[in-house]
């Protein structure tokens, strides 16, 4: 019987647990500095908005643990000897490993601003950052005027930073991206969808700043947050400062010990490093190959399971290689829901070309990407709809035309059925546009589930 230590209970290390313990009667410990149990780090947010309590982000009972057999230790990891397979802690006593799994995840990006430490100032990623909001921003007092934070600053046009102006607009805290592109999310959307996302966060009173970028943070007379002076030179007053410009790999802690690390922990498609005996899944693996159609690191929720279940069974014996499939994701921006398949780039590489639709209450499009010559399907991106995810990856896989996927669109409604549909509206004006006379097919029950 072997001992296998997890050091991260997010979903990729906790995934791992569980399948080690379904697989095998290893000895397992999962080891986290951030909080003792396991919980969803998607609710956080709702937490703040007083959608729920944080206990129930936890998906598991706290018995549950010593009942299936895993031990947990809160603390951190300060350091590992490779070659005596142990792990060096800040306070616990030094334990040994047979096998170990770096699931240690992510945390916010910083670039050395001048400021970025003072008071009022953080990023969210952690337990720890939703109870540092929680102190930075407290609810407001019964009249305005005493409110603590008035006006956010928040660094970054990606999806943390639209979180995070989401939760802030429940405190009547008014927020300012600062983005550095010239459009919203502009190295992941292309322009329409991002001018549609920019439309409907100005209705929720967020301002956007483009093409501005942070110069430095500057402190008031007691010591906090005052205001942040932009590249340009502009004086912005404010009372915080989030800071969302992405996530890297947590891995310093690692650095100099021998494992190898460019922006994560470098691994094979078996999750193995270049150290016998250690893994690494999720937010902090990075592949030497990439899976096809996807990226080096993707920090999503989903690939971080898939690895915690592929890393379980190559611990015992199964080898399998990680083979996510085609790339998928979601997110929401407020109240608009977002999806993408397959590959949709912000700028259409060469034989490449898309159709687009929007609906006229400009909350709603979809994005077709596709080949010019064969019109094999590339991606897509929609909003405000949703659509299912086992249709498109399918179809992907089955090399379908542009013209398949608009006849069977309605395969792919995932959206309750009594809601709108608009696969009609969509077909029609890809035939006006394309001199073409495709007709929506019947919703096939048998081809969904096929």
């Amino acid at each position: 019987m072997q001992h296998i230590v997890i050091i991260g209970n997010g979903i990729a290390g906790v995934t791992a647990a569980r399948n080690l313990r379904k697989r095998s009667n290893h000895t397992i410990t999962i080891v986290s500095s951030e909080t003792k149990y396991f919980f969803s780090r998607t609710a956080l947010m709702y937490v703040y908005m007083g959608h729920m309590k944080f206990e129930h982000t936890q998906p598991y009972e706290n018995w549950f643990w010593k009942k299936n057999k895993i031990n947990l230790l809160k603390d951190r990891v300060d350091s590992i000897d490779f070659d005596n397979k142990t792990l060096i802690f800040n306070k616990s006593a030094n334990i040994q490993y047979d096998q170990l799994i770096l699931a240690v995840g992510s945390k916010p990006n910083k670039f050395g601003w001048p400021g970025q430490e003072l008071p009022g100032v953080q990023g969210l990623y952690s337990k720890q950052d939703l109870d540092l909001l929680e102190e930075n921003t407290h609810p407001p007092f019964t009249k305005p005027e005493n409110q603590k934070v008035k006006h956010a600053i928040i660094v970054g046009g990606g999806l943390i930073g639209v979180e995070l102006a989401e939760m802030l607009s429940t405190r009547n805290i008014k927020s300012t991206f600062l983005v550095r592109e010239e459009r919203f999310w502009g190295n992941v959307l292309p322009e329409e969808e991002g001018k549609l996302i920019e439309r409907h966060m100005k209705e929720h009173h967020i301002d956007i700043k483009f093409n501005t970028e942070l110069k430095e943070i500057i402190p008031g007379e007691d010591g906090r947050v005052d205001h942040i002076i932009t590249k340009a030179g502009e004086k912005i007053t404010c009372q915080f400062v989030g800071l969302t410009a992405g996530v890297r790999p947590n891995i310093s802690f690692l650095r100099e010990l021998g494992i190898e690390i460019q922006r994560g922990i470098m691994v094979n498609r078996y999750l193995e490093t270049n150290i016998p005996d250690v893994y690494a899944i999720g937010d902090c693996a990075q592949f030497h190959e990439a899976a096809p159609g996807r990226r080096p690191i993707e920090q999503v929720w989903y690939s971080g399971k898939m690895m915690g279940e592929i890393v379980a069974k190559n611990i015992t014996g199964k080898k399998e290689m990680y083979s996510p499939g085609y790339w998928f994701n979601s997110a929401k921006f407020f109240d608009i829901e977002y999806q993408t398949y397959g590959t949709v780039l912000p700028q259409l590489p060469e034989g490449q070309t898309s159709f687009y639709w929007e609906h006229s209450d400009g909350k709603k499009c979809l994005k077709i990407i596709f080949e010019k010559k064969s019109k094999k399907f590339i991606g897509l991106n929609v909003s405000g709809i949703r659509l299912r995810h086992e249709m498109f990856n399918k179809w992907l896989k089955l090399e379908k035309t542009v013209e398949f996927i608009l006849e069977h669109l309605k395969d792919a409604n995932f959206d309750p059925e009594f809601y709108t549909q608009y696969e009609d509206e969509i077909i029609s004006k890809f035939n006006r546009e394309n001199k073409t006379t495709l007709k929506p097919k019947a919703k096939s029950w048998i081809r969904i589930f096929q």
